[in-house]
């Protein structure tokens, strides 16, 4: 098959793109570099420096490379900056992708994989999450990812797009290779954010609100493997090449992890103190966020092999240890 991977320098979509590589897949990859890394692509990829507001580039690019699914990372991802600045996520997230559809329409390329988010469902109502519970966004990121979903679904039912929307929680971890990892500037990642005390880069990680619901008094979340994350898109789209219908699934691990645990694992594994600060809390933090994933496992056949929090730090800092400074170093 040829994928075409938007947004395919960025953290998730690389690692998406290497494990098509890997599969024996022709990756075509697109990427603006605004927040991407070219040295994220693999070496195996054809690559083009384009946007996904242009409809010319896409035009040109549809014409010329024959593709039969595209996997949809091209997005901005960052909550606290979509409250700041929350046109700039309309744009790019909802106008980017109109511009998008409109290209893959002309071409008849039908057939789409998108990174959707758990901050579709904002505050949960059940716990674990399902895909059936009521979507309410609390920052305009949830918001126009939710969107977008909603264009795939009227674009489907007007142009017979294919597509299936994977809400992942918090991704996280590295590549086995130690290659490719994490590298957002700014940095809003929790394991990356500890991380950087044992690289020297802070004196400590703050902890933001310590009296939550919780056993521990700090907030839960479900932290899921990159590269079991890359899994479920390469599944998807073997899903719809099989004629599977449009769709929506949860990733996650299923398991939540606390605050303070991550904290205590990170320590283990790096073999460093890691101070924390207790700090008040964060707007709009729920106590837990925790997915159930089982619709993926029973529809795509989809199996988390990185579960271990212990085994996704330490790929994380294998990572960050020998590229502290991310692809500067």
């Amino acid at each position: 098959m040829r994928i075409l991977v938007l947004g395919g320098a960025g953290y998730i979509g690389s690692h998406t793109a290497l494990e098509l590589v890997k599969a024996g897949e022709e990756v075509i990859v697109v990427d603006n570099l605004v927040t991407g890394y070219r040295r994220a692509v693999p070496e195996n990829a054809t690559f083009y420096q384009g946007d996904i507001h242009d409809f010319a580039f896409l035009d040109t690019l549809f014409q010329k490379e024959q593709i039969d699914a595209v996997i949809h990372f091209a997005a901005y991802s960052l909550v606290g900056e979509s409250v700041t600045n929350p046109l700039k996520y309309y744009d790019n997230n909802l106008c980017g992708t109109k511009v998008l559809l409109e290209a893959m329409v002309k071409h008849h390329v039908d057939k789409i994989v998108f990174s959707s988010t758990a901050a579709t469902y904002g505050e949960p109502e059940n716990i674990p999450i399902l895909e059936t519970d009521r979507t309410c966004p609390t920052n305009p990121y949830g918001e126009t990812k939710l969107a977008m979903e909603k264009m795939f679904q009227w674009t489907a039912n007007a142009h017979g797009l294919r597509y299936v929307s994977l809400r992942y929680f918090n991704a996280c971890g590295a590549d086995a290779s130690g290659k490719i990892g994490e590298a957002h500037n700014p940095e809003s990642h929790l394991i990356p954010l500890i991380l950087q005390v044992p690289n020297g880069k802070r004196d400590a990680i703050s902890i933001y609100g310590v009296d939550y619901d919780t056993d521990d008094g700090t907030c839960i979340r479900d932290y899921i493997h990159v590269t079991d994350l890359a899994q479920a898109h390469i599944l998807a789209v073997h899903y719809l090449m099989n004629g599977g219908e449009n769709n929506i699934f949860n990733l996650g691990n299923g398991v939540g992890y606390s605050v303070r645990e991550v904290i205590d694992t990170a320590r283990k594994v790096t073999g460093h103190p890691i101070p924390a600060v207790e700090t008040p809390r964060r707007a709009g933090d729920p106590a837990r966020l925790v997915a159930s994933s089982e619709k993926a496992r029973q529809v795509l056949g989809w199996k988390p092999e990185h579960a271990s929090l212990e085994e996704i730090i330490a790929s994380a800092w294998k990572w960050h240890k020998n590229h502290p400074n991310g692809y500067s170093d």
